[in-house]
């Protein structure tokens, strides 16, 4: 059975945001528990030229709603990064998974060889459909919500392997 294009991305970052969401769940409980302010974790980071809980969440966030947007040829979604609060970043996941699941295979499926155009601080990126998932897309969205899991893990709030793989 071959793999497609739809099956790579929709599914994989559809449940890779419910895991994110679950275990940022566990930081904001974790923080009322022991009585401190969730903003402590929120602002976390795991080396100071590295950014905080929010902004990885944030650009996990980006790199879910645009993947199938750029592959399908659709209009990217924007959103502010204001998030200041676990809420407003359950919030943020939320329309992020509404935004993916809007897609159909039939909308990605076959966008291997479309041009895919990514504007960034140094200039365009231009790859075809394949190698944007493979190479910028997904590897990029995990980065973020690997760095998300490992700031609260070092922060002593309680997720393990399974938070971050969820149960098959």
């Amino acid at each position: 059975m071959t793999i497609t294009m739809y099956q790579a991305s929709v599914p994989v970052l559809t449940r890779a945001l419910a895991n994110l969401d679950a275990y940022l769940k566990k930081g904001e409980d974790y923080a009322t528990e022991r009585g401190f302010d969730p903003a402590v974790l929120l602002s976390a980071r795991l080396a100071p030229d590295m950014f905080p809980l929010t902004r990885q969440v944030q650009i996990a966030c980006d790199h879910a709603k645009n993947a199938p947007s750029r592959l399908a040829g659709r209009d990217l979604v924007p959103m502010a990064d204001t998030e200041t609060t676990f809420a407003e970043l359950h919030k943020r996941i939320a329309k992020v998974q509404a935004h993916i699941a809007t897609f159909t295979p039939a909308d990605i499926d076959g966008s291997e060889e479309r041009e895919v155009v990514v504007k960034m601080r140094s200039g365009e990126l231009k790859l075809t459909g394949l190698p944007y998932l493979q190479a910028f897309a997904m590897p990029n969205f995990w980065f973020h919500v690997t760095i998300a899991y490992a700031i609260l893990r070092h922060n002593g709030v309680p997720v393990g392997k399974m938070d971050f793989t969820g149960r098959p």
